[in-house]
């Protein structure tokens, strides 16, 4: 069967970093938009990633309409909305307990996943929409289904969005897992010591015609260790069968990819089970690194943000420079320490989740 090529063709983000171009400045020029933060936990200190305090659903609005307006539509009325959210309306949910002391005035449909298109639906007015969450592969797989609907013509615009906000359940939560970080992250490092916490917003048209400005989403795979519910396969067998799959889909070969980027959260068990996947299938040592080190880990908005910089690393033919490094625990791995410029036709992006949860994207040039 002919599969439809896909194409992302308009984009936008907000997140610690700024915008998309400030946040490419950001990566390039290795400025990190973390802030060390008390306010969440005032025993604790760690490392967190804002950008509006309580204006998140008006820059979901903002961020959305500068996609749209990038785009060669007039509006979203024929378009499907895949939103990716680990979080979802937690954070209203929040503020009204704390506020009120009980449970009594929160309204379920604003906690749950579908709070956020709910949102943009009233504002844009989709075709349709669905809404995903996978923790921190969330819209990575938001991403995956909009390949595929279009492959199969069931669509032929399919917005992605990822999105979460900052709040206490999860800034509290990757606390008691012990495995946030008091500073900066410093992915791949090895002394490093945990996660940064982070909210983000990113949006994509994925379509099936290609434009001037467009990246190809050339292929995508997911799959599933259920080694543990929270630690990824230590052999980093989930993590090598992903990333094989992606790049079968794509019709590619291995050594096809230039760069990687990097799930690289800078916890203890993610980095070194993934430095060593990359080591494994990769035997031409293609360029390796984390942005999470400029913009924290925005959990479910992770996969589609970093969808974002890929296509852009890809458009401007430089690669990402790992951030916070001066001590690689696998030095096996290509790292690079400050942006290089080559020749990039293809991009993997990973992002693994708990529960062993792996999805890799393949992005490429035009040809």
């Amino acid at each position: 069967m002919q599969k439809n090529r896909v194409f992302v063709n308009a984009y936008e983000s907000l997140s610690c970093a700024g915008n998309t171009a400030e946040l490419m400045a950001a990566i390039y020029s290795k400025q990190s938009g973390i802030t060390i933060d008390t306010s969440y936990m005032s025993e604790h200190q760690a490392g967190l990633g804002s950008f509006a305090p309580n204006e998140f659903f008006s820059s979901l609005t903002s961020v959305t309409q500068e996609v749209l307006d990038k785009s060669n539509l007039d509006d979203f009325n024929n378009t499907l909305l895949i939103v990716g959210s680990s979080v979802g309306g937690i954070g209203k949910s929040e503020q009204i307990f704390f506020k009120e002391k009980n449970y009594k005035k929160i309204n379920p449909k604003e906690h749950a996943i579908s709070v956020i298109s709910d949102a943009l639906n009233r504002e844009f007015g989709f075709k349709d929409s669905r809404s995903i969450s996978t923790a921190c592969t969330s819209s990575a797989n938001a991403m995956m289904l909009a390949q595929r609907l279009i492959n199969l013509g069931a669509y032929d615009n399919v917005l992605v969005v990822g999105a979460d906000a900052l709040c206490y359940t999860t800034v509290c939560g990757f606390q008691a897992l012990g495995v946030l970080s008091t500073q900066k992250c410093t992915p791949f490092q090895k002394d490093r010591e945990g996660m940064n916490v982070a909210e983000g917003i990113a949006a994509l048209l994925i379509q099936n015609v290609q434009t001037d400005e467009s990246v190809e989403l050339c292929g995508s795979a997911g799959s599933s260790d259920a080694f543990h519910m929270t630690n990824p396969d230590p052999e980093a067998g989930g993590a090598i069968a992903c990333m094989q799959k992606a790049i079968e889909d794509a019709g590619l070969k291995t050594t096809d990819i230039d760069y990687v980027n990097a799930h690289g959260t800078g916890t203890q068990a993610n980095d070194a089970v993934e430095a060593l996947a990359v080591e494994t299938l990769f035997t031409h040592n293609p360029y390796l690194s984390s942005t999470k080190a400029i913009t924290g880990h925005t959990l479910g908005a992770a996969g589609a943000l970093e969808a974002i910089i890929s296509c852009e690393v890809i458009k401007q033919q430089r690669i990402a420079p790992q951030t916070s490094l001066s001590d690689a625990e696998n030095d096996k791995v290509n790292l690079p320490l400050e942006a290089v410029e080559k020749e990039i036709k293809y991009v993997i992006s990973n992002s693994f989740a708990f529960g062993g949860n792996n999805t890799a994207i393949i992005f490429g040039a035009l040809k």
